[in-house]
């Protein structure tokens, strides 16, 4: 088998994972002589930059056999698909070639388990050493990291890569116990927090370098040189939605402890989706992909609006899921009505992010202008934020909802307009 072919196979086989965008990583560049590639900071795998362009990675699997049988998963032991494999060599050869060609800003590399997961470890970082040492590759590289390998050679994997991710699989450990009995949810805890351990002590020593005194001062002691930094676009992980019965609260509810306790940047949400052969514990079709959205939406509120995931989702005894016909935002608003209207000349940052409609920008734009001037309409049309959904939520200097607010119907005004389904549609 040609590289060629083994590209187009283990490029399809790597299309399941989500997990792949590059943003935080290290800003380098190879002027200068310096080296081959460049990060740009702003993400660089399925991202469009903030002028326009759209970026990405070589994506690609190091072989798409896998000595385990995880019943949700493509590339399981007993799945009848084509196989292949790549060498380090060709790994490196076709980042350089794609990079050159100006195809591609870096490399996204994972693996099935071949041999052992140490073995296969070892040739995933080798080609993430040799792109570096060997070859000066300055630009983007994720790795998927393997638990059940060597703690030093995860730690050899964070000298090379911008980025690490290790994938929790499934949202609970009943469900990984489940459908995938070979992972162990012990193990990627473990290898997580080891993770989040050698990230925070890099990150501290080059705050340290960076805050001591030049050494042309006066009784100064030299300054260190930097250490070298270890994932420095930290570390992900990605669930799959749908393929057991696990309701969004629980879902929230890991992504909520997966970034307090191991300071993940990332959680990626894949829905589940059918493969030949499946098991029949499997279900037979996907989850919708508004669920999937629904919960990046929910996702986004705790990491940046600071909703706890305890409030965006109804109890279990309330169904326990993110409602698909209005975001997330909107959903908490029409369920505490109580806190609105909201007075945007007086109310605090914690209660303006909460308005449906306006976001992080938009509210730190308010707050600067309403210490000049009182706001009226006119200020919300400039900042341009969807009206028909903001101003049934705030109060400002020249108005105030009407009395449809107090209606009991009052969440029709949002919901999607009924489409006729198609006569085809499954």
């Amino acid at each position: 088998m040609d590289v060629q072919q083994k590209l187009a196979i283990l490029a399809d086989a790597a299309k399941y994972d989500a997990s792949c965008a590059s943003s935080g990583g290290t800003v380098r560049d190879s002027r200068g002589g310096r080296g081959i590639g460049s990060v740009d900071g702003h993400g660089i795998c399925h991202s469009f930059t903030p002028d326009g362009r759209c970026v990405s990675l070589l994506k690609i699997l190091l072989t798409n056999y896998c000595g385990y049988d995880c019943l949700y998963c493509v590339n399981r032991v007993s799945s009848n698909v084509p196989r292949a494999r790549f060498t380090v060599d060709e790994v490196v050869a076709l980042t350089l070639d794609f990079y050159r060609r100006n195809c591609i800003e870096g490399l996204f590399l994972s693996s099935g388990i071949i041999r052992s997961p140490d073995y296969t470890m070892e040739q995933v970082v080798e080609v993430a050493r040799v792109l570096r040492e060997e070859h000066g590759f300055r630009g983007y590289i994720h790795l998927k990291t393997i638990p059940d390998a060597a703690p030093g050679l995860l730690e050899r994997a964070g000298r090379y890569a911008d980025r690490l991710s290790i994938n929790v699989e499934l949202p609970t450990e009943q469900g990984l116990a489940s459908l995938a009995p070979e992972k162990n949810a012990l193990a990627i805890r473990r290898s997580m927090a080891r993770m989040r351990v050698h990230i925070d002590d890099a990150r501290n020593a080059g705050k340290e370098a960076r805050a001591a005194p030049a050494a042309s001062m006066p009784g100064a002691v030299p300054r260190r040189a930097m250490p070298t930094p270890f994932a420095p676009a930290g570390q992900s992980t990605q669930m799959i939605v749908g393929a057991d019965a696990t309701d969004d609260r629980a879902i929230l509810t890991t992504s909520a402890t997966l970034y307090g306790a191991y300071g993940l940047r990332r959680v990626y949400y894949s829905a589940f989706s059918p493969i030949p052969d499946a098991a029949s514990a499997l279900p037979l079709k996907s989850p919708p992909l508004l669920r999937e959205h629904r919960l990046y939406q929910a996702d986004w509120l705790m990491r940046h609006y600071g909703f706890s995931h305890e409030e965006i989702v109804p109890s279990a005894d309330a169904g326990g899921m993110l409602r698909l016909d209005v975001d997330p935002k909107l959903a908490w608003a029409l369920a505490h009505r109580d806190r609105f209207p909201v007075d945007l000349n007086q109310a605090p940052r914690e209660l303006l992010l909460r308005v449906p409609g306006l976001g992080v920008k938009a509210v730190d734009r308010i707050l600067a202008a309403r210490r000049v001037r009182r706001l009226r309409s006119e200020d919300l049309r400039r900042l341009r934020v969807p009206l028909s959904k903001v101003m049934h939520f705030v109060v400002t200097a020249d108005h105030r909802p009407g009395r449809s607010f107090e209606a009991a119907d009052f969440g029709a005004h949002f919901r999607p307009a009924p489409v006729q389904a198609s006569l085809f549609s499954g």
